[in-house]
């Protein structure tokens, strides 16, 4: 696909000059004196790679702005954020917040897992009332919290689409005074576009799993929203996601993108329970094969194993782990979440992997090399 080079300039930097302005620190920062401890409470639908992360970020971003005493985070690729949460409890290092060891809350990505937690979670919310926060991780957790069944301040963390989902109506308004959801209501309309400006696909392959969670996760409205409008195709194949059993999960990722390999010319892969370096491997490997496009929506170092292109931000989670940290010091300084913003927007990086480019015969003319800010030149084990 020919691109003008203005053209694809002026495109990018449209669509991605965007950003947030740091708070005042004044509202972010502990106060000097006369500030009683608050506990914080974690809950998750369940294990996933992100959720890790953007605790450490918001942790690191809390030594930052005072809250706590800088400490060296544990991390490594067997730590997850219950691993992560036990290290919190066990610290002393901070005259305002206390991390609970028993206030951590997964439900395994199990629903009867799921209806226990939520509901030990939120009689000791509205009984014991020893909880001053919550950090709800991700769709399910948001979906169970962002309600009138609680009052205690919540900050639903880096949920895929939580306007789809059905946990907030509005980017500027949670609908409930304790309640903060961070959002990015565009950030998967420009992955779509972009992908299509620069790659010029006709017939989009997308597995996900067909509830209205899964579909979130997807961006599934907003892919065939933009199918409308920029005049592709969307073929759909259904797996099963959000389950204990990770490896059927995996499974019917991996047979769906098996499915589509040939009834269609670029692959978009979500986020979902299927997910790991196994299945990433697996459909690189089905891409490359059928000599078909391949986009990660997660992004990282998705590309860096084998997908064609990506978007990334450029520091991780640090600016996301900044802002809700920011977050968080003004709910604990007595503003209300309602009344803050929960607009988060970053600037990411194009990621292209030459090798892959070149299995597939996809001809990287100039202009996608100028837009793409990092190259892998080989496909990594």
């Amino acid at each position: 696909m020919k691109i003008k080079k203005i053209y694809l300039i002026t495109f990018v930097t449209l669509l991605f000059n965007t950003g947030f302005v740091f708070s005042d620190p004044l509202t972010s920062r502990p106060p000097v004196s006369g500030f009683e401890k608050k506990r914080i409470a974690y809950y998750e639908g369940g294990d996933y790679r992100d959720y890790k992360k953007v605790l450490k970020a918001t942790v690191y971003s809390l030594m930052e702005l005072g809250w706590i005493d800088k400490a060296e985070i544990p991390d490594g690729p067997d730590l997850n954020a219950q691993d992560l949460w036990f290290w919190l409890s066990q610290q002393d290092f901070s005259q305002y917040l206390a991390f609970p060891e028993d206030a951590f809350y997964s439900a395994g990505w199990d629903e009867i897992s799921r209806e226990r937690e939520r509901s030990a979670l939120l009689t000791r919310l509205n009984e014991q009332k020893d909880i001053d926060l919550v950090f709800a991780m991700g769709t399910w957790a948001g979906l169970d919290l962002a309600n009138d069944s609680h009052t205690v301040p919540t900050i639903v963390m880096t949920a895929s689409n939580p306007i789809s989902a059905g946990i907030i109506a509005d980017p500027a308004d949670s609908g409930f005074d304790h309640l903060l959801v961070q959002v990015d209501p565009e950030q998967y309309a420009r992955q779509i576009k972009l992908y299509h400006e620069l790659i010029g696909f006709k017939k989009l392959g997308v597995a996900f799993e067909n509830s209205s969670v899964g579909r979130s996760y997807a961006a599934i409205d907003t892919i065939l929203k933009a199918a409308d409008e920029l005049g592709f195709e969307v073929v759909s194949c259904y797996t099963k996601s959000d389950i204990p059993d990770r490896q059927m999960a995996t499974r019917s990722l991996i047979e769906c993108y098996e499915y589509l390999s040939d009834k269609v010319d670029s692959f978009y892969v979500p986020e979902q329970g299927g997910i790991g370096y196994a299945s990433i491997k697996r459909i690189v490997s089905i891409a490359n094969e059928s000599k078909v496009s391949s986009f990660s929506q997660y992004g990282y170092d998705d590309v860096k194993y084998g997908y064609l292109l990506s978007l990334s931000r450029p520091l991780g989670h640090l600016r996301e782990g900044r802002f809700l940290a920011e977050r968080t010091g003004e709910i604990l300084n007595g503003a209300k979440p309602r009344k803050l913003s929960q607009v988060f927007q970053d600037k990411p990086d194009i990621y292209l992997n030459m090798e892959t480019a070149e299995i597939i015969g996809f001809h990287l003319n100039a202009y996608l090399l100028a837009a793409a800010d990092k190259l892998y030149w080989r496909i990594e084990d």
